[in-house]
């Protein structure tokens, strides 16, 4: 027998096909579109969702995105798994009723499991996210490989099909991020926007089932015994989220939001973000300071111009409006400007709290950074910085660069007063001092004893000014008030702030100095 010639080309092995018939291009991209987005718009959610439990910062923000990664990788993972060893067809319907019921659920697991885990600690916010998050993301991350392994009919063209199929993952998720936090979130209630991909979901996967058994007959009907089963979960679902505690009355682009009336006081409102107290307004005496905080404030003003005598005031951060009411209502013709970034707490302020706008008042809605840059040097006599991320000062807002800006607009004379969060052991608040400070010629600091001894978190004032501070003054007008109260200045102030960190763009860890441990 002749051996064949070695210049004689062999014909390839023609591949085995994958199993199964793939599915259409076009319905192929459109559910690894569809499903990859529908992770990222949880992702996007999710955010709301436990903000008004464990705030909106750096940690939390990490926390999602490290959760939704990690339910990403291990769905993938565990759909490519089941993709060798079951026929893909009669897994993708299940994978993707059971992601639309997961989302159901999760409103109202994240309520209920909110009350108990309600704080900042670490394992109470990775908790609350994985309970918002991980199931449903890692369900809809499945769907890929599934559609992957049924699309690989002809294994010379792997590389076309999973780079083509991965791009269209990437495109569904960049839409969707996109198209969630410029849109969604800004028009629908969480509670809508969940309940529509729920029901998106369950109705792309019960539509394809439908259409795989009548195509091809791949799989049969699951037991009406399972089916019936998914059918309540998804209804309980629905019904738990009826009954659920819900922290907000509105829910606004940035914030839970709600108002609530003062027991003791009849025209007392307090404003609630992510369930934190905010801003307190009496809406029959603009001068009712309740806070220690706007008392501390007040007195500055009291001091810097009389009653009486008008100001132009700056404000970084709206709330409740209760500052330029109070300056309003104590020097009529005062021009109080006020940056707001959440235009939802405007109007929830016009609606609930009394805010009329107009000469004496204007809320201009935008971030305070980029507004404060567009402002004319030397306008203002009182810049007021009261912007705040759930308790935290957001970073951009907290740098040299920021307290540069805010020196430029402030007129010679005039002063800039900044309310800050912190906690033992007070990193923060030092940080911020020596920020300030390395703009500002004169600084002084208002704060509880017990606060500045490292007993509890506070609230601290800041007030800075390029001419000396009228300390004496204010002084006796903080004598005035129930609650006793320091003034730091000179070298006690140097004594307290050390050699701490000067926040600038370029680093300014301020989630991190907050951390209590």
């Amino acid at each position: 027998m002749n051996s064949p010639s070695p210049d004689v080309a062999v014909p390839p092995a023609q591949p085995e096909p994958a199993t199964g018939r793939a599915l259409p291009g076009g319905l192929a991209a459109f559910l690894v579109f569809f499903s990859s987005g529908a992770v990222l718009v949880l992702e996007t959610v999710a955010l709301r969702l436990v903000g008004p439990y464990v705030g909106v910062t750096l940690q939390v923000t990490s926390s999602v995105i490290g959760i939704a990664l990690a339910a990403i990788a291990y769905g993938a993972w565990s759909g490519g798994w089941l993709a060798d060893r079951r026929d893909p067809r009669t897994l993708l319907a299940p994978a993707l009723v059971l992601a639309g019921i997961a989302t159901a659920v999760t409103l109202p697991v994240v309520r209920y499991a909110g009350e108990v885990l309600r704080g900042g600690a670490a394992t109470a916010i990775l908790l609350l996210v994985a309970l918002a998050v991980f199931v449903p993301a890692a369900l809809l991350a499945a769907v890929t490989p599934l559609v992957v392994k049924l699309q690989l009919a002809d294994l010379r063209r792997t590389g076309q099909v999973v780079g083509r199929l991965s791009g269209i993952g990437t495109l569904g998720g960049i839409t969707a991020t996109l198209g969630t936090g410029f849109v969604l979130v800004a028009a629908l209630p969480s509670t809508v926007i969940l309940f529509t991909l729920a029901a998106a979901l369950g109705i792309t996967g019960i539509s394809l089932g439908v259409w795989l058994r009548r195509r091809d007959r791949a799989g049969t009907p699951g037991p009406a015994r399972a089916k019936a089963a998914l059918a309540v979960l998804g209804l309980v679902g629905a019904g738990l989220t009826t009954v659920a505690p819900n922290p907000c009355d509105i829910e606004t682009a940035y914030h839970c939001a709600r108002v609530e009336a003062d027991p003791d006081r009849d025209s007392g409102r307090t404003l609630l973000l992510n369930s934190a107290q905010h801003s307190y307004v009496d809406l029959a005496d603009p001068t009712h300071l309740e806070y220690a905080y706007t008392q501390w404030i007040g007195a500055v003003a009291d001091v810097v111009a009389p009653p009486g005598r008008r100001l132009d005031a700056l404000h970084l951060g709206g709330g409740g409006f209760t500052v330029p009411g109070y300056l309003t209502a104590t020097r009529p013709g005062t021009d109080n400007v006020v940056f707001e970034i959440d235009g939802g707490l405007v109007e929830l302020g016009e609606r609930e709290l009394g805010v009329r706008q107009g000469p004496a008042l204007r809320a201009v809605v935008g971030d305070a950074r980029m507004l404060v840059a567009g402002e004319p040097g030397d306008s203002r006599d009182l810049v007021v910085g009261d912007a705040f991320g759930h308790l935290v000062v957001p970073w951009h807002l907290a740098t040299r660069e920021m307290a540069a800006e805010i020196r430029r607009v402030t007129r010679p004379g005039g002063v800039y007063v900044q309310n800050v969060i912190d906690y033992p052991p007070l990193r923060f608040i030092r940080s911020e001092l020596a920020t300030v400070a390395a703009e500002f010629r004169h600084v002084a600091l208002i704060a509880p004893p017990a606060a500045l001894a490292g007993e509890q978190g506070s609230n601290f004032l800041i007030v800075a000014s390029d001419a000396p501070l009228p300390l004496d003054a204010v002084r006796a007008r903080l004598d005035t008030l129930d609650e006793a109260t320091t003034l730091l200045s000179g070298a006690e102030l140097s004594g307290f702030v050390g050699d701490a960190l000067v926040l600038t763009d370029d680093y300014a860890p301020v989630d991190q100095l907050l951390a209590t441990a």
